[in-house]
């Protein structure tokens, strides 16, 4: 099989890289660059390396390098932002701070012919994040791309088929930059395209069903994508090994835990223990208003729920989760920036009862679970499903979490789901957020001082990025009015308009 190796150097796109790679049929392969050997990369056969994106200047002695002979073992590199500059510093270039005229987000580009550029045309958008620049090219290279404040965007030795780009191609913002990818994957480095998330599956079941041969194993089901497709996954790897755990933590969706008992125990016919949770786990938030702490707290009970549920079974070896790469990479992954964690990652305590953590989607991003799930025979009503964070509503109630709060948040998000659903709307992710802002109103002549609750809609293909969701104003007006009028203690709503970045999709 052919393979690309993604070579990170702690970017935050790392995987949506080699993402986008797979998208086109090439089987993309991560490794951390401190990770493999010049020799090793040798010997895997690669059609093509890509270097990715980091956070860090190459001129730094600390930040992250790599044996320069990887320019001379005649396979194409493509490097990315810190990639692009770390081979022109490898290759004897000289790189810069851009000092004041640094360049982030959609940016002119402008273009010469080249193998990379073929059928993009001279001036095109694409996606710049970078406070360092190309200033002194390496011998043997040219520029072939520019910006208004970038004078080498991107650069190529096309006799040793090595390229650079400045910007970001794997991003949507980058308007050809599947194209760019496509180049380099087919016209650089002559792949065929025989990759298939068929593949991904049975290798996956396969995998899992010899390392967890004869062993018990639980998966932490939630009810979302994530953890459904996984669950089924894993029981086509391990079949009645596998108990399914659904804990409603009490901050769950209207009426959600019935919908999951409902649709896994009919569909699936799989083992599901429902643990009624609720009290406990807003008891061990009382009082908690700091985000990364409510995370650190959910992720521990979740872990000890599972542990209890285990010693009651008979002692289980292995948890499953649906963890994904989004998640993987905002709770920070080799020397990319910690976002924010998440439970079922850098959430999870240091000790456990279990053998290990099974995360068999750990490197797919969300379309791709989706395909997944669709693939393993799941309904498509619950694979489209918009994705629900583990953690629930305490990630969207701002400051302590309470019972109260949370029935107050239940009965707003629903509202706003019903508005869009009934109006045909449905964006990639959509719900309601109780801030903990309280502001003066009037309701039947009568002074109010009630909660503010924010609603968010975003539209997005990867969640690596998003944009906000354009809602006909009836419809906002609709859901504001009926939140006002039937969720006691709001008195005022109001619309996130906020892209990621800069933000993030939830707010906690």
């Amino acid at each position: 099989m052919e393979k690309i190796l993604v070579l990170d150097f702690g970017g935050q796109y790392d995987l949506l890289i080699a993402r986008r790679v797979r998208e086109q049929g090439v089987f993309a392969e991560i490794m951390p660059y401190n990770r493999i050997t010049l020799d090793e990369i040798k010997k895997n056969g690669y059609k093509g390396i890509i270097f990715t994106g980091g956070p860090n200047s190459v001129y730094d002695g600390a930040s992250p390098h790599f044996d320069a002979g990887i320019l001379d073992i005649g396979v194409p590199v493509l490097g990315i932002c810190y990639g692009h500059q770390l081979i022109a510093y490898m290759a004897g270039g000289v790189i810069k701070s851009a000092g004041n005229i640094s360049e982030y987000g959609k940016t002119e580009l402008y273009v010469r012919p080249c193998a990379l550029f073929e059928e993009v045309p001279g001036e095109s958008v694409c996606w710049m994040s970078h406070t360092d620049y190309v200033s002194g090219l390496p011998e043997g290279f040219c520029v072939t791309a520019t910006t208004g404040s970038c004078p080498c965007a991107a650069m190529a030795d096309e006799k040793r088929r090595i390229f650079g780009v400045q910007f970001h191609p794997e991003v949507t913002h980058t308007e050809y930059g599947k194209r760019i990818l496509h180049n380099f994957l087919f016209g650089v480095c002559g792949c065929s395209g025989d990759w298939k998330m068929d593949d991904f599956i049975e290798k996956t079941a396969a995998k899992y069903r010899e390392e967890l041969k004869g062993k018990r194993v639980l998966c932490a089901l939630s009810g979302g994508v994530d953890s459904s497709v996984a669950a089924v996954l894993m029981h086509r790897a391990v079949g009645d090994r596998l108990t399914c755990v659904f804990v409603d933590h009490g901050l769950l969706r209207k009426n959600e835990g019935d919908d999951v008992e409902r649709v896994f125990r009919g569909k699936f016919n799989m083992k599901l223990i429902r643990v009624d949770a609720e009290e406990r786990f807003l008891s061990h938030l009382a009082g908690v208003a700091e985000p990364e702490r409510k995370r650190k707290i959910i992720g521990e009970q979740f872990i000890r729920v599972f542990e209890e549920q285990s010693r009651i079974l008979g002692e289980s070896d292995y948890l499953v989760q649906g963890t994904i790469y989004p998640d993987v990479v905002e709770s920070g992954k080799g020397d990319a920036s910690t976002i924010k964690s998440h439970h079922n990652v850098g959430g999870l305590p240091s000790v456990m009862d279990f053998e290990g953590i099974v995360e068999p989607l750990r490197e797919l991003f969300k379309d791709e679970v989706r395909e997944v799930g669709l693939k393993l025979g799941i309904p498509r009503e619950l694979v489209m499903r918009q994705p629900f964070p583990g953690p629930g509503l305490a990630v969207r109630i701002i400051g302590e979490i309470t019972k109260e709060k949370a029935d107050t948040l239940r009965d707003a998000d629903a509202i706003f789901r019903e508005e869009l659903e009934s109006a045909g709307i449905r964006p990639s992710q959509y719900f309601a957020v109780l801030t903990d802002t309280k502001s003066v109103g009037v309701m039947g002549d009568a002074r109010t001082y009630g909660y503010t609750v924010a609603l968010r809609a975003v539209t997005t293909d990867d969640f690596m990025t998003a944009d906000f969701a354009r809602i006909p104003y009836e419809v906002l007006e609709s859901a504001s009015r009926r939140i006002t009028n039937e969720v006691r203690s709001v008195n005022r709503v109001v619309y996130d308009i906020t892209s990621k970045p800069p933000a993030t999709v939830e707010w906690e």
